[in-house]
């Protein structure tokens, strides 16, 4: 996909600027519990956040691989931040990282609070019949389901806090301050926009 792939007419609608400053005041918890306003991750600066769904899904696993292969010099000459959020409780979020990679800044949203505002929706839908899957997708849905349910059992602990299991997520370009300026939800579970047009959009010269 072409950098002009999400031309203004038809490039799905932002969050309005009301939905974004009434989401600032809401909580996400860190890896440790402890909880931050969701401002704080986007006041300062230009900053990209992407919402997965549950944290056993191995399809937004396989997405957030392809995150963590994103340079940081990259990001940081974009004057850029890429942040990761989760449905479930923040307990698992440790593990998460260890799974796919991902060392950069992720966040646990337990009450949804954020996905209900940003108008993601919620279905156990796979890619529709006769659309390409995304490039992310390097398993195949069975393969991916057993490995999920795989490493969902080698963790017992973390079973019943992965967050909702139809939860979908979404991908945002906020910042800085209470603005939005690029919005993909996703309308079924294997959905998330192509990295490549995401870094893009945020300004990134990316591959």
């Amino acid at each position: 996909m072409e950098e002009n792939a999400y031309p203004e007419q038809t490039r799905p609608p932002v969050p309005s600027t009301q939905d974004v400053a009434e989401a600032t005041k809401l909580i996400v918890y860190d890896s440790q519990g402890n909880s931050i306003e969701f401002g704080n991750l986007i006041r300062h600066q230009k900053t990209v956040v992407v919402f997965i769904r549950h944290f056993f899904c191995g399809s937004c696993q396989q997405y957030v691989m392809q995150l963590a292969l994103v340079p940081p010099e990259s990001l940081q000459q974009a004057g850029a931040r890429l942040v990761v959020i989760g449905c479930g409780e923040w307990q698992p979020i440790q593990n998460y990282c260890e799974t796919t990679g991902f060392k950069g800044e992720m966040y646990a949203d337990p009450s949804r609070a954020l996905y209900k505002i940003f108008g993601l929706a919620e279905n156990l839908d796979g890619t529709p019949t006769g659309e390409e899957r995304r490039s992310y997708l390097t398993k195949g849905v069975l393969s991916n389901a057993v490995q999920s349910t795989w490493k969902a059992l080698k963790v017992p602990r973390l079973i019943g806090k992965q967050g909702k299991i139809s939860q979908l997520g979404g991908d945002f370009i906020f910042g800085p301050g209470e603005t939005c300026s690029f919005a993909s939800r996703m309308h079924h579970t294997e959905d998330h926009v192509e990295v490549g047009d995401l870094m893009r959009a945020a300004g990134l010269a990316y591959r």
